[in-house]
């Protein structure tokens, strides 16, 4: 039995998406990818996007977040949230696949 599940997104996560699209007037999703590179091995790409035939779409409230096919079996079972801290506010991922990070959150390896 597979218990490989896409990732969550956190409803703060959905509200800071929606809040960020009135504030631009731009429609845009949340698109989360992975990427070779970074400090460890691999890095997350978060960027406004718009949605291609190959993303998995995770949608609440009319805010979506984009997931390419290629980054998706790296964000298996992860939490995409937003967290405000005293360094900033940001959009975060909680990754039970990387086997360590970095200190700038970003980067990670498996």
């Amino acid at each position: 039995m597979d218990l490989t599940l896409p990732p969550k997104v956190t409803d703060r996560a959905f509200t800071r998406l929606r809040e960020i699209c009135e504030a631009t007037g731009e429609a845009k999703a949340l698109r989360v990818s992975v990427e070779g590179g970074g400090c460890s091995g691999f890095q997350y790409d978060i960027k406004l996007d718009d949605p291609a035939t190959d993303d998995l779409i995770l949608e609440q409230d009319g805010a979506k977040v984009l997931v390419d096919s290629v980054s998706l079996p790296f964000l298996a079972n992860a939490v995409i949230d937003y967290t405000e801290e005293l360094i900033g506010a940001r959009f975060v991922i909680e990754n039970p696949n990387a086997s360590s990070s970095c200190g700038c959150g970003t980067s990670f390896s498996m």
